[in-house]
């Protein structure tokens, strides 16, 4: 009694020949279906699409789309009714909350007794005129639905969905088809059957593709988040460096995608730019993995495996001693002039403290060391000697005097060369088309409008705008970053005039700057990533370069 009613490709149902017509009009129709399908990136999306056009094609009332996990449940994906105005799951945003149906029992025994589940376990169409009539399933839980919802589900087609790996991914099944001229429902016919198989298979072999790439996508990003933790690991100071400038990155790419006027009205993004952007924007100093961690880590002008400034503090503390000896013989020598020496003695300590905590100030990295400043270093070094040498040596003066941060000319060129090593790492790799841009778009975040910018020169008009905007992101981050170990986070109105001047002085192009303040991308990234303290009132009329 049951195989009778479970019709599959040996059944009997199957001896029965298609009209031609019928052929080609299928053939058609699946060709427009699977072209639809393929072209659609969105899982949700896709879900919705395949339960759409099976619906259509058969004209059922119903359809339910399920998905298989793990060979041991069967989950809703969606569902569809068009007399009951339901749709749920997928990208309906509706959650659907019914149970999900066990492919086993606790015994371990098949569960053949529901059809969806029969139907997987058996790797078989099932084609049903009347629930109602049906001896062989349990529709204990339709007829449930049917006495809630005032429904009557009649007619049944389940149809397994096998990849092109001959694995079952998931179900499709249509409830109720209509008879086209007049609404009656009726049995799903052999034409019917031989449709929703073949959409049925064609869905699986598209939703495996999709959630292939999808998954690889994942893994892919993933990778590069292993390699940027491996970046930051390196630098405490700068640890969050990578994760906050993508994010930037992608608020101010959003902002000019939205734009209806001006320069940018014309930037559009598409799902797979965005991706490319955000790879990107990830990889962008990826470069740093090769720069020495003591470069990356000087937090202090005298920084290399240690601070040297406890060398020089001890070499003053040798001064002093030395000091100390010779008011110890002048006063031997002349006890009557003890007051005199004391006197000088003290004068003598008092200015090398005075020049040791000058020095300990200067080793302190800044925007902008005085000209002053950097000459009295210089007249320590040689009015200081300690066993006939000057007190410092040139290497000590010239680090001690470095007018901008912590780093050497020297240093600053190895940490500049992380952008060579990130395009020469990037360029080196097999990108598809969908990613090809991403060498560009992470080397050039170091360019000037001007071409005044490294490594390469480039002019505003020979970069992409997704690279100049990632050079916005970058220098916005840096600024508020309060994890740096030569300053402070700047507050959000000295960051805005800062990077005002930039904009005046063709460092980051004018149009995206706009886009940045006027949509308010600055706050936004602001309220997320800066601390309170540093987020003041920002009087837009003063900010430089920016026309309210």
């Amino acid at each position: 009694m049951r195989e009778m009613k479970k019709n599959g490709p040996e059944g009997s149902a199957f001896e029965k020949k298609i009209p031609v017509l019928d052929v080609l009009k299928w053939v058609d129709e699946l060709n427009h279906i699977g072209t639809a399908l393929s072209a659609e990136e969105d899982i949700s999306l896709l879900l919705h699409a395949i339960l759409v056009a099976a619906k259509n094609i058969v004209n059922s009332d119903g359809a339910t789309l399920y998905r298989v996990k793990n060979g041991e449940l069967i989950l809703f994906e969606m569902l569809v009714t068009d007399s009951l105005g339901i749709s749920m799951g997928g990208a309906t945003g509706t959650e659907i909350t019914l149970p999900s149906i066990r492919l086993y029992d606790e015994e371990g025994k098949p569960n053949n007794a529901h059809v969806v589940a029969y139907s997987v376990l058996n790797d078989r169409t099932v084609n049903i005129r009347d629930a109602y009539q049906e001896a062989g399933f349990d529709f204990s839980g339709t007829r449930e639905f049917d006495r809630m919802t005032g429904y009557r589900s009649e007619s049944f087609l389940t149809v397994p969905m096998k990849n092109h790996e001959k694995e079952i991914i998931g179900v499709l099944q249509l409830i109720n088809a209509k008879e086209r001229n007049t609404g009656e429902t009726v049995g799903f016919s052999f034409s019917d059957q031989r449709f929703a198989e073949s959409l049925a298979s064609q869905a699986a072999i598209v939703l495996t593709n999709r959630q292939l790439v999808t998954q690889l996508e994942e893994l892919f990003e993933s990778f590069v988040g292993v390699i940027n933790a491996a970046i930051d690991s390196k630098s405490p100071h700068t640890g969050m460096h990578c994760q906050r400038v993508p994010v930037l990155t992608m608020m101010l790419a959003e902002a000019a995608h939205q734009t209806n006027e001006g320069a940018l009205k014309e930037f559009r993004m598409t799902e797979r730019d965005r991706f490319e952007l955000r790879i990107a924007g990830l990889l962008h100093d990826c470069g740093k993995i090769i720069t020495p961690s003591h470069i990356m880590e000087k937090s202090t002008k005298l920084e290399t495996i240690f601070d040297r400034i406890e060398l020089l503090a001890m070499r003053f503390e040798c001064l002093k001693r030395e000091a100390e000896i010779r008011r110890l013989e002048a006063i031997m020598r002349a006890p009557e002039n003890r007051e005199s020496i004391e006197e000088e003695h003290a004068q003598s300590i008092s200015r090398l403290e005075d020049d040791m905590a000058f020095l300990r100030h200067c080793n302190i990295g800044t925007e902008n060391m005085k000209e002053e400043d950097r000459a009295r270093v210089r007249d320590i070094a040689v009015g200081h000697r300690l066993n006939g040498e000057n007190i410092l040596t040139d290497e000590e003066i010239g680090n001690l005097t470095i007018r901008r941060g912590t780093l050497t000319e020297e240093e600053r060129e190895i940490i500049n060369d992380h952008i060579n090593v990130t395009i020469s790492m990037l360029e080196s790799l097999p990108w598809p088309d969908s990613l090809k841009h991403v060498p560009e778009y992470a080397g050039g975040h170091h360019e000037r409008m001007d071409g005044k910018g490294y490594p390469r020169g480039l002019k505003r008009e020979e970069m992409s705008i997704q690279a100049r905007i990632m050079g916005i992101a970058d220098i916005f981050e840096a600024l508020t970053a309060k994890d740096r170990p030569y300053k402070k986070g700047k507050s959000l109105s000295e960051t805005l005039a800062i990077l005002g001047r930039f904009c005046l002085d063709q460092h980051v192009d004018p149009d995206l700057f706009d886009v940045f303040i006027r949509n308010g991308v600055y706050l936004d990234y602001a309220e997320e990533f800066m601390d309170p303290d540093q987020i003041d009132e920002v009087d837009l009329s003063k900010i430089p370069g920016y026309v309210p």
